[in-house]
Parts: C-alpha cells; structure tokens; sequence
C-alpha cells in the first residue's frame, strides 16, 4: 500500500521537502551574475586609476553604486551557496555543523563590511 498521494509524487519535493529550491537558488543567482559581471567590470574600470576626490564623486553616483552593492551580494550569496553544497557533501558530524555556521558567518559579514564601506564611498 502506497501512502504518497499523487499530488505528493508530482510536487516531487524529495525527502527534505526542499525540492529544487537549492538549485533554483543557484540558477538564479548564476544568471544574474552573467549579467552583472561584465557590467560591473565595466563601471569598475571606469572608475579605477583616479584620485581619490575622482573615485568619491564617481561612486556618488547611483549606477555604479548600484551595480557594485548588486554584484556583492548576489555573488557571495552565490558563494554562499556553492559552499554549502560542498560543505553538505564533504563534511559529516559535529564538523559540518561549526562550517557552516562559520561560512555563514563569513558571507554575511562581508556582505555586510562591503556595503557599508560602499556607503561610506557613496556618502
């Protein structure tokens, strides 16, 4: 006797119940930086080589301000993810556990240190 209804065999939501959100995440993330890498590359080298008054007023204004916080977080939330996958694959036991609260800890810090040192630039 089968206990699966068929709704539940065609979410296929797996035994973690997370289905493909993982790599949804990834897919979404990857797209995005193929888009925003050039682009930022770009307005970055627009904007290196100058004194530091040419820098300042050049990330004062809001494009490449925006492109650069954008390219941060979805690359180390990007980073985030990949790292979690090997973490998940190649760790076990209480080491897996203390990884990834580390690599955790490690993204969102400097997600965090490098907007707010773009904000300090921009400001």
């Amino acid at each position: 006797m089968r206990f699966m209804t068929d709704r539940k065999r065609a979410q296929g939501l797996g035994a973690s119940g997370h289905g493909t959100h993982h790599h949804w995440q990834m897919f979404v993330t990857s797209v995005l930086l193929c888009a925003l890498l050039p682009i930022f590359i770009f307005t970055f080298a627009i904007g290196f080589g100058g004194t530091y008054e040419e820098v300042l007023a050049y990330y004062s204004r809001p494009f490449p301000a925006i492109v650069t916080a954008l390219t941060l977080v979805v690359g180390l939330i990007h980073l985030l993810g990949e790292a979690t996958e090997a973490i998940e694959d190649y760790i076990g036991g209480r080491a897996r556990h203390l990884t990834l609260i580390a690599v955790n800890g490690l993204c969102y810090t400097l997600i965090a240190a490098g907007l707010f040192a773009l904000v300090k630039l921009a400001l």
